[in-house]
């Protein structure tokens, strides 16, 4: 069949898109001779009929109500420029792929091709230097291209049939010379040690030279990134400078030798900055402070058991923590190494059989709003990097459906040698679901998940080079490329406690491909390399045994249990293939077509290389020059001006607001978020850390975590030691704020620092910060158990700061915890701190002490708020605190450098104004600061300063990089009420209706759906739609007729269908359920069996585009159909919304009263209602609109802090003419009981218990 090309476009005032690479241009690039900027999706489809063309085109391609199309011909102007855009060969493109789905779903035949490119057209007076700034902003050449504007006569890809893997002939005869020549013609990240041992293992024990793959097996294996080989190199001798510093350093260090041989004994073991980062944990763990570690052969994640209380009854779980990066893969391509640097994160607890519940994202950047002419030749610019990283950490996380409950970035000038990039998950499951077994001869191996391409090949000896001019034209094979909704699918085949038991060891597909994590899995193993699925053809060997592509699991077996296994997979549209066998030959042998390409000794790929070794020399830091005491000089020279001092402390890059960041990402999902990012009735007072349920699939729980961080570049920079020092505590500080107990924390660490190499003074760096940690968790009993380290921090010679943040988890009961925002007027305002000795060393007996009191009390309830202080200082702390819900705070007498000063580990807490401090806080070292006031200001000893004008300069900042506002209308609307429905009844009742979720690729909010219908008494049928095959699609399509036949109400659940490509949310569901006989099905239900449909958020959307909302009946869409489109703000939005009640005519909304207003959870990037309006007129006419999104005062608004996604009329939800069909973007489905505690309000709106009592 002949290729169809198709061109979509976005009306005027849906082209959002369009406007903002429009200011992008005009603004950073200042060009401005630019007058119009057009963005036309382009699509290429081979094999597709003339009809199923005919319907793809307007119902997957395009929507009529926003879209115009243009058929195989564009009309652009002779005098505007134009930039067509493709990814590069072999990068995956998720709207080509998601494209490709739907239109299978509507010839129900074989996946047709589809290739996508961007084309941007350009108009007005453009130079060509300017034309090469705007290529230059919109290509990366890491992952796309430009691409031809002729259409081609075929998409199918001609992949060359790739050569046998070739042996490197001579190389154990090699001279030194001709050993470097190799070296640097295949770019090994190993060392020439390293390469001359593999010479040596070679000619004398193989006897024959290698292949090409088993030396890029090994170079992988090896690399640092594998194998921490920085970490693990000899540290032979250490050298202190005389200065104090330098000289607590070196009596740390010696405390250190004394107690490592405590633990270790006789047993010979090198002195490496492994052993320190690791020493602490062991030490503790046999001291007994450390009492719930989870130990076991699977390193997957940090694992601790804890006691939960589920149902009123105590049961074992395991809760699993990680921390992940992906520094220079984000550096170069920002949107997949920042998606697939979440996606590693969460498949390591994955792979414990643990169900990943909550993520923090932590990072490091320079200045975002450093001018792109500033960029250094060699790098993308800093706003790039960080808007698109956000853009692809969002996207994974927001697909795959986990909560991130906590962003910050860092900023500090030096990581413009490399950004810094962490992901941080918890993850938790009952103990009694794992099984850990040591694989015997006769095992399986099974590949679960994704298919294998070249993306990420050779991505873990990248990630083990420093960054140079050349990384972003060299490396984009070496970048991974995400697929959320697959991991996903791999979430939910983990959560069946069937499938876990089977499973005797994991492991997940990161760094070094099937050859790490299948090789890791036994000591002996047979691979057959032909047994993995690819992508596309041309792969050869040594691709296959190092591609790194994402969203795969390695599972190991009993025979008898491999079927059954891959079975369940396919019930989850995953596919599963045998693809290892373990055996007790001691080696490690892979064979691709037939032919053994790799035959290793296990106990020479477990030397690691070459054991390096290495000299250090500890320089200390300058006390007379340190950062604790001295006060920003941002600060300093306002010393005369202190009221302006309090708006300049605000505009601070690392104080000022991130509330544009934060909202990207979805916070709400699972229905466990005990505290938002953002708390107070205006949302605006920064949480501390983040809380979160256990994952219970059935029942309620107040178990839960607590997750924070700490670290300071600044003080890092300054002294290595104290950074580390700072980042517990301050970790610590944060979480004893929110209600944790310190005591029962664990930590995790995340180590950057610059490529060291053998300069001594480098090595002293990650030492002392190591040295640090390790004294900070010594005296306080708390053990880190577990970390990352990233040792390649080095653009030229630019290096990051040195990097210690510290991670700290805690069990908690949820009913304990407290938020930062103030509560009421009239408290009393205490900071409690902690002292510091002449080193400037917290006093860790003080901070004890301190600590343990604060918890008492908070558990008391007598402290009502607190929040740890930071950057900024008490005075960030004030206002903060008061930002939230606009209360204000009138102050003691206090000093300037007392308001503005670091003190790490300090602790501002509100209490009653009947508490009396001196009474309740004798023996602490604490000052009273103040009183809380009900006028919303700062009252000082040197004049009153408005919360308003505090708020303006809080936000500024970064508002241009990481938008919260539009020019859009901000007035208020009509306040519609409705109050002619009727009281529902039914002739037949039930005693508990059925209620049919489909489970599309992309949903993920099917578990609080069902838990929520079945709380209300409903029976639940979930299914998921398989479409791996057109036999599937068949057996899917009649699985779901079955469904719908049998059910009482269908409830259509949020996620992201498809990754809501091609360019439009809910079109994958919609073609779904466009298939005659699902359509039958459907309105056979609403007709003839009085039944009800729901759809939330991506339902919503799905229920707007088949017309069944608001029409009540499934049909074709013209121009003049309502529809839901991108938010105006161009991005995701997650926060709580006010929606108010505004129609009485459906039984979703019974018990509910016109008027009444429910705060809501609304998490979603294609949220704007529109409609035109004579269709508005009949929507309110006929009663069909049911919710409008209002501000704090009730009124329905267009303003974007209480309507997000700018929605016409203010309209949340609608339902069809009779009430039977509800659509709505807020998740009502995300609040149980000690969630959202931190936002007021009234959060349960009973529609489930209304939709079931319908039927009653």
């Amino acid at each position: 069949m002949a290729v169809r090309r198709i061109y979509v476009e976005k009306k005027q005032g849906f082209d959002v898109e369009a406007s903002k690479l429009y200011s992008e241009i005009t603004e950073n690039l200042l060009v401005s001779g630019l007058t119009k900027v057009r963005i036309i999706h382009r699509y290429d489809i081979e094999g597709i009929t003339g009809r199923d063309y005919e319907q793809a085109k307007i119902t997957v391609f395009s929507e009529p109500p926003v879209d115009n199309i243009y058929e195989e011909n564009l009309d652009i102007p002779e005098t505007d420029r134009v930039i067509a855009i493709e990814y590069l060969p072999g990068q995956y493109d998720q709207r080509a792929d998601s494209a490709a789905q739907c239109i299978q779903f509507i010839t129900h035949g074989e996946r047709p091709d589809v290739k996508v490119a961007k084309v941007i057209v350009l108009s007005g007076e453009i130079s060509d230097s300017d034309y090469q700034k705007i290529i230059n902003l919109v290509i990366n050449p890491v992952e796309t291209r430009q691409a031809a504007l002729d259409k081609p006569e075929t998409l199918k890809d001609d992949y060359p049939v790739p050569e046998d893997v070739k042996t490197v002939e001579g190389f154990i005869k090699m001279t030194e010379e001709e050993l470097k020549i190799l070296m640097d013609e295949m770019a090994f990240a190993m060392s020439f040690d390293d390469l001359s041992f593999c010479q040596e293992y070679f000619r004398d024990v193989e006897e024959r030279d290698p292949t090409v793959t088993e030396l890029r097996m090994l170079d992988t294996y090896w690399s640092d990134h594998c194998r921490h080989t920085t970490f693990l190199t000899k540290i032979e001798d250490v050298e202190f400078e005389i200065n104090p510093i330098a000289l607590k350093t070196k009596e740390v260090y010696e405390n250190y030798i004394e107690i490592r041989q405590q633990v270790h004994g006789k047993r010979e073991k090198d002195i490496t900055l492994m052993d320190i980062a690791t020493i602490a944990m062991k030490y503790l763990r046999n001291t007994g402070d450390l009492d719930n570690l989870d130990e076991s052969e699977e390193i997957n994640a940090c694992s601790i058991v804890v006691r939960a209380i589920v149902d009123d009854k105590p049961e074992e779980w395991l809760v699993m923590f990680k921390n992940e990066t992906h520094n220079h893969p984000t550096e170069i391509e920002p949107f997949g190494g920042a998606a697939t640097c979440l996606g590693g994160a969460i498949r390591d607890p994955l792979s414990g059989r643990s169900y990943v519940y909550q993520a923090m994202r932590v990072t490091g950047s320079a200045d975002p709003r450093t001018p792109l002419d500033k960029t250094l030749p060699g790098k993308l610019p800093q706003r790039v990097i960080t808007t698109r990283a956000a853009q692809g950490y969002s996207s994974y996380g927001n697909q795959i459906g986990l909560s991130t409950g906590m962003v910050a970035e860092i900023y500090h000038e030096d990581y413009v040698a490399k950004r810094m990039e962490i992901g941080a998950v918890v993850g938790a499951v009952p103990k009694n679901h794992v099984v850990r077994k040591t694989p015997e001869s006769g095992d399986i191996i099974i590949l679960l998940g994704g298919r294998t391409g070249r993306d990420g090949c050779g991505g873990a000896t990248g990630s083990s080079k420093e960054h140079t001019v050349e990384s972003l034209t060299t490396c984009g094979a070496e970048v991974q490329k995400g697929n959320p909704p697959t991991e996903r699918k791999i979430q939910r085949l983990f959560r069946k406690p069937i499938v876990t038991r089977m499973i005797k060891k994991c492991n997940d597909f990161g760094a070094g491909g099937v050859s790490v994590a299948i090789g890791e899995l036994a000591d002996s193993l047979t691979i057959n390399l032909d047994a993995i699925l690819k992508k596309y053809e041309g792969l050869d060997g040594t691709e296959l045994a190092i591609s790194e592509s994402q969203e795969r699991m390695a599972v190991v077996v009993a025979p008898e249990n491999a079927e059954k296994f891959i079975e369940e997979a396919r019930k989850e549209n995953l596919e599963a293939t045998m693809v290892a066998v373990v055996d007790d030959s001691g080696r490690l042998r892979m064979s691709w077509r037939g032919k053994t390409i790799v035959d290793l000794s296990r106990d020479f790929i477990n030397t690691n290389g070459v054991k390096q070794s290495t000299n250090i020399k500890v320089k200390g830091a300058d006390l007379s020059n340190n950062v604790i005491e001295a006060l920003s000089p941002t600060i300093e020279k306002y010393r005369n001006d202190p009221l302006q001092a309090w708006v300049k402390n605000l505009e601070r890059l690392n104080v000022c607001s991130q509330k544009g960041l934060v909202e990207c990402f979805d916070s709400t999902i699972g229905a466990g978020t005990v505290i938002m990012p953002f708390g107070g009735k205006y949302q605006l007072t920064p949480a501390d850390g983040m809380v979160a349920k256990l994952p219970v699939e059935t029942g309620k729980t107040t178990t839960g975590t607590i997750m924070t961080y700490g670290f300071n570049p600044v003080i890092s920079k300054w002294s290595p030691f104290h950074g580390a020092v700072y980042a517990v505590v301050e970790s610590l500080a944060r979480l004893v704020a929110i209600g944790g107990d310190y005591k029962q924390a664990r930590l995790t660490f995340q180590e950057y620092f610059e490529k060291l190499g053998t300069d001594p003074e480098k090595w002293g760096k990650p030492l002392s910060a190591l040295l640090g940690a390790f004294n900070a968790q010594k005296e306080l009993k708390v053990a880190a158990i577990g970390g990352k380290d990233s040792m390649s921090g080095t653009f030229n010679d630019i290096h990051v700061p040195p990097t210690l943040v510290s991670f700290a988890l805690a069990p908690t009961n949820v009913t304990m915890v407290i938020t930062p925002e103030f509560k009421k007027a009239d408290s009393r305002l205490v900071l409690l701190s902690i002292s510091k000795d002449e080193l400037l060393l917290p006093d860790y007996k003080e901070l004890e002490k301190t600590y343990t009191k604060i918890n008492t009390l908070i558990k008391d309830k007598v402290i009502i708020s607190a929040s740890a202080l930071k950057t900024g200082g008490l005075a960030e702390a004030l206002c903060k605190m008061a930002f939230g819900n606009g209360i204000g705070v009138k102050l003691e007498n206090l000093s300037f450098d007392r308001l503005f000063k670091l003190d790490y580990g300090a602790i501002l807490v509100e209490i009653d104004t009947e508490s009396d401090p001196a009474g309740i806080f004798a023996g602490l070292n604490y000052i009273k600061v103040g009183e809380t006031v009900s006028e919303p200001v700062i009252i000082t000893a040197d004049g009153t300063v408005s919360l308003k004008d505090l708020l303006k300069a809080w936000e500024s900042p970064l508002e241009k990089i990481f938008p919260t506002k539009t020019d859009g209308d901000i007035s208020r609307v009509k306040t519609v009420s409705y109050t002619s429905g009727k009281k529902h009844k039914k002739e037949i009742r039930l005693a508990r209706p059925r209620a049919f979720i489909p489970v599309f690729p992309g949903t993920n909010c099917e578990y609080d759906i069902k838990r929520k219908l079945e709380s209300a008494g409903a029976i639940t049928d979930v299914m998921v739609l398989r479409n791996l095959t057109a036999q599937e699609i068949e057996e899917s399509v009649s699985q779901m007729k079955k469904h719908i036949d049998e059910c009482n109400m269908i409830v259509i659940p949020g996620g992201f269908s498809a990754g809501d490509e091609p360019e439009g949310s809910g079109k994958f569901i919609a073609t779904v359920f466009r298939n005659p006989y699902l359509t039958e099905a459907v309105m056979n239900l609403i007709n003839n069996r009085d039944g009800l449909m729901l759809g939330i958020c991506n339902g919503f959307q799905a229920l707007v585009k088949l017309g069944l909302l608001p029409y009540g009946e499934i049909r074709p869409l013209d121009e003049e159909c309502p529809t839901l489109t991108f938010n105006t703000i161009g991005r995701h939005v997650s926060l709580m919304v006010n929606t108010r009640v505004a129609s009485n005519l459906s039984p979703w909304l019974s018990k509910v009263k016109v008027g009444d207003v429910y705060t809501v959870a609304v998490s979603h990037g294609e949220g704007r209602f529109v409609a035109n309006p004579s269709v508005l007129e009949e929507l309110e006419k006929n009663g069909q609109i049911a919710t409008q999104y209002v501000d704090l005062d009730g009124n329905p608004t267009m303003d974007i802090r209480y309507n997000p996604n700018g929605s016409v009329l203010a309209i949340e939800g609608i339902t069809s003419k009779d009430g039977r069909i509800f659509g709505k973007m807020a998740h009502d489905e995300r609040y149980s009981s000690n969630t959202f505690i931190n936002v007021p309000g009234n959060k349960d709106q009973k529609i489930f218990e209304s939709g079931v009592e319908y039927f009653y």
